[in-house]
């Protein structure tokens, strides 16, 4: 019966949208991050997207967003610090300075292209093709120190 309203509930949404398929088809996406060198870049870009929506000025704004969590230190029991962010200092304080810096500056128009297309084609975010092999503007050095990583990632 469930399955049968559901279907029905479906029909009825994609005849008002000029939609075809499940209710769900298409709507997500998403793409492996080829290695924590491209972390921080994807997590910058993810916190700015309701203020490249126009949604906010400042991802701090945004109810959803960890940001508060990562620039502020503000409590958050849903979020696990990740070894990126780990890295970017030795103390709390540090991380969190070093955070803030990242988000100084929008993200380069390249950069967002990049990410959406792997994330569009549905391939892993970072290191282009095996034979095509080289560093590309968004890797960060492999000696991952913090102010390596925020001068690289501005």
């Amino acid at each position: 019966m469930l399955q049968d309203i559901g279907r029905r509930y479906v029909r009825v949404l994609n005849t008002i949208h000029g939609r075809t398929g499940t209710l769900w088809e298409g709507r997500f996406k998403s793409s492996l991050v080829d290695s924590e060198r491209y972390l921080l870049t994807c997590h910058r870009y993810i916190e700015l997207n309701p203020v490249r929506a126009g949604l906010v000025t400042d991802p701090s704004e945004y109810p959803w967003s960890s940001h508060t969590y990562y620039a502020a230190g503000k409590a958050d029991e849903l979020i696990t610090e990740h070894r990126g962010f780990l890295g970017l200092g030795a103390t709390p304080a540090e991380r969190r300075a070093a955070f803030r810096e990242l988000f100084l500056n929008e993200l380069e128009q390249t950069t967002l292209a990049h990410i959406r297309e792997a994330v569009n084609a549905g391939r892993p975010l970072g290191s282009p093709a095996p034979s095509r092999r080289r560093r590309s503007s968004m890797e960060l050095a492999d000696d991952y120190s913090p102010s390596a990583t925020t001068a690289k990632l501005l």
